[in-house]
């Protein structure tokens, strides 16, 4: 029996000066859009969800956990990589050109922060985990952009840089896997 995964990057969310990572919530573009992930996945008869800890991956996929009264577990494991001083938002004109020097170098940390691998390793332990103690469900998690990535890779290496800046915010990935085996990822 199949065990499906569905991906869920968060929506849109803003960058404001002196917000924080973890606190940032979705822009109202990105509330309705949450709002369209939920009609999009209430077909696929979800009935687990895991998130990130930040507040914009809990609240893209907390209407569609809400409808089918099923609680989101954060994991603090699935959170984004811990970038430069960790829970300050960084402008796209920093990060962009950081996550091109860490898919480079998956080793190379930033100070204050951590490697690609550091984070591939943490965020797919969770995601073996899920996979085991959910065989054959269906399961929603709620997560970033590099992490989603990143997990992605661990399973085909074609989810690359190249691949997460193609990315769309929201976007969603469903994960077909037999046992702690990838067989398909279909773009939702």
């Amino acid at each position: 029996m199949a065990t499906y995964i569905y991906m869920v990057r968060h929506g849109e969310s803003p960058k404001l000066p002196g917000g924080t990572e973890r606190t940032r919530g979705l822009t109202a573009k990105g509330e309705e859009d949450a709002r369209k992930i939920t009609e999009k996945l209430r077909p696929e008869g979800i009935q687990v969800f895991y998130s990130s800890p930040y507040l914009r991956a809990i609240h893209t996929i907390s209407g569609l956990a809400q409808e089918v009264g099923a609680e989101i577990q954060g994991v603090e494991d699935l959170r984004e990589i811990h970038f430069p001083d960790g829970n300050k938002i960084m402008p796209d004109q920093e990060l962009y050109p950081l996550l091109t020097t860490m898919f480079a170098d998956p080793d190379f940390v930033p100070v204050g922060g951590e490697s690609i691998h550091t984070c591939q390793k943490r965020s797919v332990n969770v995601l073996q985990e899920i996979l085991n103690k959910h065989r054959g469900q269906k399961v929603a998690i709620g997560t970033h952009g590099a992490v989603m990535t990143l997990m992605m890779n661990y399973f085909d290496t074609k989810y690359d840089l190249n691949f997460l800046l193609q990315t769309t915010k929201p976007d969603v990935y469903k994960m077909e896997f037999a046992g702690r085996t990838l067989m398909g990822v279909e773009r939702l």
